[in-house]
């Protein structure tokens, strides 16, 4: 009977292991990210740029760039590969997304190749190996010691980050906050919202290096070798990307390239980052935040106005079945929409849809927006043509007007007269909330401040100057639509 039940299990054995075998086979068969790599001619790099030494924005040329260590392992990459690298700024927190739904082709963010995202991503060897320190500010340096300093205390790490999970995992009774943006992390420092930001010690150099009020504790974390290391990731499968990736990093472990050639290339351009630290210098960033934003908020507007004809119309219209189907469907699509965040539908739209069809972030954002705005301007049309007195209509069609004539040329005039302050609220609110487009790395005002403050290493600085932006923006456009607004009032 024993021998019967160890030649099943070894039979079962032997199947399974044929059939992993086998599979293996026919996926590395299939497996083409390789060819397409290089039939495109491009490699697309995913990157969050707001950790020096690692990827950050410095002004090469007169022209803002993304370099640092990292991107240095993407030429390299890049160039044995005979292809050009491409460099795409995001969240963090959004690089892995971006990766699994196409946007990127591999993610170099000072990544540590953590087994969890080994279920998801497939990670190269690794190119650098480091290790985390605690950065606070410099009058605390008496007080804080290492990470079990901070009881009572918070402690700040990039969301996503193994540093935000380990600090939730490895402290007791200290609050741990996440922020995407390490720049955010040092703001809070210094306003003392957080009392210490545990980041990888290359960039807790950088930092404390180029702000004299600011000083590194070591962190004591107990860590792997994985959450201490760096490397490529590529999406699930990729076997021929990830083994000519290999090649590369392979050779810049063998010849020391990091600490023979990158950091230092890194360290100059952030002494050249804060050479000239004053907000004037930065004037063409903040001016391309400026064109960003007007670009979406126009944009949005024009395509949610007519969406929201469309959507209002749907929902008063009257007759049989089909007609209370398209009145339930626009119901359903507004009461949906005002009840989800844009932040939501704008990641829905960029690496949702990304599956089906690959749309620029800049287009993403603007297709998102306008959906999101449509479903409110359709409630301001429809209670604009509520609004429009029944006799108006009556009038019209006993002279002989069409419905389709009545609606064009004696009810929506009106009603747009009514609704007009709504419509010019939803334009100012849409220049202000066009920022949530910058969590997938398009370039407006937000996100060109966040550089800034990247380049700078000064926080409340480049957020001053945004305010002041938007209140120009916004003050300017409210009375421009008044003076519209005015000239409605007169019969």
């Amino acid at each position: 009977m024993k021998n019967k039940l160890i030649m099943a299990i070894a039979l079962v054995m032997a199947l399974v292991a044929g059939w992993t075998a086998t599979t293996t086979t026919a996926q590395a068969a299939t497996d083409d990210s390789l060819a397409q790599v290089q039939k495109s001619g491009k490699l697309v790099m995913g990157t969050s740029p707001d950790y020096p030494p690692y990827e950050f924005q410095a002004t090469v040329h007169g022209k803002s760039q993304v370099v640092g260590m990292d991107v240095a392992v993407g030429k390299k990459i890049a160039k044995d590969l005979g292809v050009k690298l491409v460099v795409k700024s995001m969240s963090f927190d959004s690089l892995l997304v971006a990766l699994q739904t196409g946007k990127v082709d591999m993610v170099i963010s000072g990544m540590n190749p953590t087994p969890a995202r080994r279920k998801n991503v497939d990670f190269t060897h690794t190119y650098y190996q480091g290790g985390y320190s605690i950065v606070i500010n410099k009058s605390d340096k008496g007080i804080y010691k290492d990470k079990d300093s901070f009881v009572g205390k918070t402690i700040g790490a990039q969301t996503g980050s193994t540093m935000y999970t380990e600090s939730k995992k490895q402290t007791s009774g200290t609050t741990v906050k996440g922020m995407t943006s390490v720049s955010d992390l040092i703001l809070g420092l210094q306003s003392h919202k957080l009392q210490g930001v545990a980041m990888e010690k290359p960039s807790a150099q950088a930092y404390v290096a180029n702000n004299k009020e600011l000083a590194m504790i070591p962190s004591k974390f107990n860590l792997s070798a994985s959450d201490t290391s760096a490397s490529v990731a590529f999406a699930k499968g990729s076997t021929s990307l990830v083994a000519a990736a290999n090649k590369s990093v392979d050779q810049i472990r063998k010849q020391n390239l990091v600490n023979k050639d990158y950091l230092p290339a890194a360290g100059k351009y952030l002494k050249t980052n804060t050479v000239n630290t004053s907000m004037l210098h930065y004037w063409k960033a903040f001016l391309k935040g400026i064109e960003y934003t007007l670009i979406i908020t126009v944009c949005s507007v024009f395509f949610g106005f007519i969406l929201g004809v469309l959507l209002s119309l749907a929902r008063m219209a009257q007759g049989g079945v089909f007609a209370t189907a398209l009145r339930w469907l626009a119901t359903a699509y507004v009461e949906f929409i005002r009840g989800t965040p844009m932040m939501v539908q704008v990641m829905f739209v960029y690496f949702g849809l990304g599956l089906i069809v690959n749309l620029p972030a800049l287009t993403s954002g603007i297709i998102a927006i306008s959906l999101n705005s449509g479903a409110y301007i359709a409630e301001y049309i429809r209670g604009g043509i509520n609004s429009v007195d029944k006799g108006q209509t009556e009038a019209a069609r006993s002279l002989g007007m069409t419905k389709g004539y009545t609606l064009r040329y004696v009810v929506l005039p009106q009603a747009l007269k009514n609704i007009w302050p709504s419509l010019g609220n939803e334009f100012i609110t849409l220049i202000k909330d066009s920022s949530i487009v910058s969590i997938i790395g398009v370039s407006e005002l937000i996100f060109q401040s966040n550089i800034v403050r990247s380049d700078t290493y000064r926080g409340v600085a480049p957020i001053a100057v945004i305010m002041v932006l938007y209140f120009i923006m916004t003050f300017t456009a409210s009375r421009i639509l008044n003076h519209f607004e005015r000239k409605m009032q007169h019969d």
